[in-house]
């Protein structure tokens, strides 16, 4: 069945309902980032860690596998996805929950902190989803919210339409860390924001191809994979490295 690429629901589920290996193809090209801290390790450190916390749409949980947590803080996880739930359940001492962003099944002000990292992009409505951050939250709970820009990984991406693979996601986000602002100070007050420092320089060919065909149903064709090493190569050999931008951005905000 062909997935409506205007509608950000049906592709997550597409893409990731009986599976995280795409989203692990992903994440894999986070190996090769320039900063002295990965992405997980740095956001982690922007996540209040005490008391009760909710992630929403947590994945396979890697924020938690490379944040620590104190002795009395309580986890709670969330992903619709089946399989992402399966992975999520590997988090020593966290609870899980299978269940969208729109209609948290907690109840009001049980939460201290609320993350929702890279997963808002995905939801039929980012205001629904912000107003059950804002309902689960406890009075001064923070909300934690990471989003990518438009021109987050443009060379890559770029090659992507190229190649027939364009990401559906970056065509029809509804916000961005472009516009994330004005999504955020309905719901939340003092909201501040963060960029991830640095780039991605990759030093091999295969993380590419595996990036790019993790955004179909299926892997590269013979002919798509022959170009994406035919540019990739040629970067290499030129600059040492394909170097790709990246723009992920933290948003922190209170609720009064």
């Amino acid at each position: 069945m062909a997935i409506d690429p205007s509608d950000p629901s049906k592709h997550a589920d597409s893409q990731y309902t009986n599976t995280s290996a795409r989203l692990a193809a992903r994440l894999a090209i986070h190996t090769w980032n320039t900063h002295s801290q990965g992405w997980f390790a740095w956001a982690g450190d922007r996540v209040p860690k005490e008391g009760d916390i909710l992630e929403v749409g947590a994945g396979t949980g890697q924020l938690w596998r490379d944040t620590d947590v104190t002795s009395g803080t309580r986890l709670t996880l969330t992903d619709f996805s089946p399989a992402m739930c399966d992975e999520l359940r590997k988090i020593p001492g966290a609870k899980v929950e299978q269940t969208g962003a729109e209609k948290l099944p907690f109840v009001d002000e049980s939460f201290d902190t609320v993350v929702a990292n890279h997963m808002l992009y995905h939801v039929d409505s980012p205001d629904a989803a912000l107003k059950e951050f804002h309902r689960v939250l406890k009075p001064r709970g923070t909300a934690v919210i990471a989003l990518n820009g438009m021109d987050h990984l443009d060379e890559l991406l770029g090659l992507g339409e190229k190649v027939g693979r364009p990401s559906t996601i970056r065509n029809q986000a509804r916000i961005t860390a472009e516009n994330a602002q004005s999504y955020i100070a309905k719901y939340f007050q003092d909201v501040k924001s963060e960029r991830f420092p640095g780039a991605f320089e990759v030093g091999t060919v295969q993380p590419v191809v595996d990036y790019l065909g993790s955004l179909g149903d299926e892997g590269l064709t013979k002919e798509q994979e022959g170009v994406v090493r035919d540019v990739v190569g040629a970067a290499i050999e030129r600059d040492g490295v394909f170097r790709v931008k990246k723009n992920m951005v933290i948003f922190t905000a209170r609720k009064v």
